[in-house]
């Protein structure tokens, strides 16, 4: 049996509108009602899931968890804390952020609490307003921030080959991050040796979890490493394409449609029916 369900949010558990559809929710519950464990697997901060946890009749519960930060953090859900966290270098992130402003980019810096955005415009805010809380800066370095813990960093524009030039741009100073795409809209820069896959298999550890018996659902890159590496790796519907191709698994339902509903409805609560790749 899979014991942990990893699902990427945006554009994977959630839909358009940012809630959690009906299909997803009874899954959920049927498959925890089994024994697994359902862990959001997010970008964002573990702060900004309070809402999808609420909608899944998860807000506060102990021995359940959270994955935030592209694998950076993982959280119990009742303790605020962080279980597990890496971090970006400050002066690396600062760097970054430095050579962002000189780009003139949309950038989002996340601390352990907090999403300061530099360059907020009014797409981005449509966006990301709804996801999580963002404070606006105009300051040109992160001496503002610094003593604070620094998750992650992303540059943000609709423009996928605009971002695409500015990472083969950047790719000599990157030796110590891990670069990835997510949401058709992000180029994220986060600690080198985090990604997904290694939160989903530091929880699993912890969890004294075979890897094998773990699913991992996405639908963008920066899901990848969670769905190449997990026991079960699965999309959705409207995933991109290279995460596609590393899939066991590409649902017939998008986001919209209940795609994680669909992955742990045959895989999960059908298991004992034999049903199989």
């Amino acid at each position: 049996m899979y014991r942990i369900i990893a699902s990427d949010l945006d554009e994977t558990l959630l839909s358009s509108d940012t809630h959690v559809c009906q299909r997803n929710v009874e899954a959920i519950h049927a498959a925890r009602a089994k024994g697994a464990h359902f862990v959001p697997c997010t970008g964002r901060p573990f702060d900004s899931v309070g809402g999808t946890l609420e909608e899944l009749g998860l807000a506060g519960a102990a021995g359940e968890y959270v994955i935030s930060f592209n694998g950076g953090a993982v959280n119990e859900i009742s303790k605020p804390e962080p279980l597990c966290l890496r971090d970006l270098d400050f002066d690396l992130a600062d760097d970054l952020y430095r050579r962002g402003v000189a780009y003139g980019m949309c950038m989002h810096l996340y601390t352990v609490h907090d999403v300061w955005v530099y360059g907020l415009n009014d797409d981005e805010r449509a966006y990301a307003g709804p996801r999580m809380t963002l404070t606006e800066t105009h300051e040109p370095t992160l001496d503002f921030l610094r003593g604070q813990t620094v998750m992650k960093i992303l540059y943000e524009d609709t423009d996928m080959n605009h971002l695409r030039g500015i990472h083969q741009e950047l790719a000599p100073y990157l030796d110590d991050v891990f670069v990835t795409y997510s949401s058709n809209r992000y180029l994220e820069f986060c600690p080198k040796g985090v990604d997904k896959g290694s939160g989903l298999r530091w929880l699993a550890d912890y969890l004294g979890v075979p890897y094998g018996e773990t699913i991992g659902i996405g639908d963008s890159l920066n899901d990848l490493a969670m769905v190449e590496d997990s026991g079960l790796g699965c999309v959705v519907a409207n995933a991109v394409g290279e995460i596609r191709d590393a899939a066991d698994y590409i649902c017939e339902a998008t986001n919209d449609q209940g795609g994680v509903g669909e992955v742990i409805e045959r895989f999960v609560l059908s298991f004992e029916r034999g049903d199989v790749l």
